[in-house]
């Protein structure tokens, strides 16, 4: 038998199990750092099916590495588990309903994401133990990819340092093996501290931190048309002092996310940033203090681990839809803009009239940037590492909305689930069949990294990442 056909066999049959997971992870819908039970789960899971899990790792509680087997080559499954907030949403429904106001809801699809990966870690597990194959499986449970950046916490305390290959994916709208960099990326919190007085009768004796977060916002505007294009500035006032026009604000705060394509770069900008704060604190007469929230590196693709999963995903195919699921993404496809519709028809003429790809996108090697961060590139400088996607969305929908919510409990997400686990697991074990493969990645890593080291974005004096609720 096919060493494929036997894993995606044993997927199937962990069929049900996967899927309650899943969905049990949606229902949670657990912000990042915050997934206590969605972490419980993953742990129970795998302590059931024959893995030893260590829980807490890297200093993060809901982090944790399940191993099962021995000796090298270790392969690393990821998995995230994490939510957003503000996207609560029913499942399997077409229109715009949240289960709780302002609640969290799964908008990225990382109830699937973890979910999958958990599915290829099974599948390569027993595969091992029938053919007394030598090696070890880790699945690595991710926290906060969100914000916050669990992975990046967790290469920097040495857990990958042993791992020979890591593989990963993400749902979306098509079927393909990404390789693309991606930007690095710092989360930093600017608090304004000034003096509050009574905004009619002595507005003079205030000093408004609101208005020095205003003015920073100004500057950083104006600082775009001197930074690198491909750079990425954006932000949200978590705090504004508070309700009451006739007080001045004593207190005030703004979150930014610094982007751009190397973590050098983004210092830069970084910097650039600070300056402005600490120029819009002196205009004020208010005190500014940068508080460092997270770091993301670069992704740096592998060419020769993402032909291998390319080649894998041909041989596997793609799932197939029945009339009900096209029919569901349709109407899912009535809600989006027509920008969101035309959008994946501009990239692939073949799409054009479909509610969900059937297709398997071509191979481009080393394609560029994509305009988004992930602390995969954490991992991606210390290991070979290589992800691909598979449709689990109706073609058109962005992530982090509240369609893709609303899918995520269907029989289309878990579709998609199931098959990337299928995917990932078959490239797993084709790197346990031929050695050469590891050692070519490795090779090739050393060779993308161009002479340069890894080194954590975080600050040295970052221990761990800080829950902030608002």
């Amino acid at each position: 038998m096919d060493f494929r056909q036997r894993l995606s066999e044993i997927i199937e049959e962990k069929r049900q199990k996967l899927i309650q997971v899943s969905d049990e992870i949606w229902s949670y819908a657990e912000v990042g750092f915050q997934e206590d039970k969605s972490a419980q789960l993953l742990c129970e899971t795998l302590e059931e099916e024959g893995f030893s899990v260590e829980k807490g790792v890297g200093n993060i509680k809901t982090a944790f590495i399940g191993s099962y087997g021995s000796g090298k080559p270790i392969i690393a499954f990821l998995g995230e588990f994490d939510a957003l907030s503000g996207l609560s949403q029913s499942g399997g429904e077409t229109q715009h309903n949240p289960v709780e106001k302002n609640g969290n809801g799964h908008g990225c699809g990382h109830n699937l994401l973890g979910t999958g990966s958990l599915a290829a870690a099974l599948a390569l597990r027993y595969y091992m133990e029938e053919n007394n194959i030598e090696g070890t499986v880790r699945y690595y449970g991710c926290p906060g990819e969100e914000i916050g950046g669990g992975k990046t916490f967790m290469v920097r305390e040495g857990l990958f340092d042993d791992v020979d290959v890591a593989l990963t994916w993400h749902p979306g709208t098509r079927n393909s093996v990404t390789s693309m960099s991606t930007l690095a990326c710092y989360e930093v919190y600017f608090k304004f501290k000034g003096k509050s007085a009574h905004a009619s009768a002595s507005p003079h004796l205030g000093r408004s931190a609101l208005d020095a977060v205003e003015l920073m916002n100004v500057g950083v505007n104006y600082l775009r048309e001197h930074i690198i294009p491909e750079a990425r500035v954006h932000y949200a006032v978590t705090n504004s002092g508070g309700i009451s026009p006739n007080v001045v604000q004593a207190e005030a705060e703004v979150l930014y996310f610094v982007r751009a394509p190397r973590v050098s770069q983004t210092e830069e900008v970084y910097q650039r940033i600070c300056d402005i704060a600490r120029g819009a604190a002196l205009m004020t007469g208010t005190e500014v203090e940068i508080d460092f929230g997270s770091a993301l590196s670069d992704v740096i693709p592998n060419i020769t681990l993402e032909r291998m999963m390319h080649d894998n995903f041909i041989a596997l195919g793609v799932p197939q839809h029945n009339d009900d699921e096209l029919q569901f993404a349709e109407k899912i496809r009535k809600t989006l803009s027509e920008a969101d519709k035309n959008f994946e028809v501009k990239t692939n003429k073949d799409l054009e009239g479909k509610a969900l790809s059937d297709l398997i996108d071509p191979f481009i090697p080393a394609s560029g940037i994509m305009p988004g961060s992930t602390d995969v590139g954490d991992v991606s400088w210390v290991v070979p590492t290589a992800q691909c996607m598979t449709a689990c969305e109706s073609l058109g929908t962005a992530l982090h909305t509240w369609q893709v919510v609303a899918t995520g409990t269907t029989s289309i997400a878990h579709k998609g689930m199931l098959h990337a686990g299928k995917v990932m697991a078959a490239t797993a074990m084709e790197v346990l069949n031929r050695p050469d493969i590891i050692e070519k990645a490795k090779a090739e890593l050393v060779e993308r990294r161009n002479g340069e080291q890894y080194v954590s974005p975080l600050p040295k004096e970052m221990k761990e990442y800080t829950v902030r609720i608002y």
